[in-house]
């Protein structure tokens, strides 16, 4: 019997933070910050669960967004607050997830210019989302 180095495929870790296999494999391992394989179970690549959890803390996870709750933000706040884009909320507004809701919730205040969202409504929006952020480099 061969003895394998403790560590985790990425089905292992897909499933330990709820992702799916695809969203790991296809997005997350091709992030600058993802650990090197500490070796092989098989055909399938094992990493260090310590260090995926490091990269996946510091480079994948979007951290809470300090939005005070009732106070209105326009897309270019929202921006500048959580790095998601204006573009894509203006973009997501029009699209829908499967069951048919939609992927960026409609303002709350549409008076004016520019629709505002409260922070309620954007910390439930983010909630939903999946995350991954490019770097400056890459």
């Amino acid at each position: 019997m061969v003895d394998t180095p403790p560590g985790e495929t990425y089905a292992q870790i897909a499933a330990r933070h709820g992702r799916s296999l695809a969203r790991v494999r296809n997005v997350w391992a091709r992030h600058p910050a993802w650990p090197a394989p500490i070796g092989k179970d098989g055909k399938q690549l094992l990493f260090d669960p310590a260090a995926v959890d490091q990269a996946v803390r510091e480079h994948l996870e979007r951290p809470p967004a300090d939005l005070e709750p009732t106070r209105l933000y326009t897309a270019k706040e929202i921006e500048q607050l959580t790095g998601i884009t204006a573009a894509t909320i203006r973009a997501e507004r029009t699209k829908t997830r499967p069951d048919g809701t939609p992927r960026w919730p409609a303002p709350d205040d549409t008076q004016g210019r520019a629709h505002r969202w409260t922070g309620a409504t954007v910390a439930q929006a983010l909630a939903g989302r999946r995350t991954y952020r490019k770097t400056e480099e890459g």
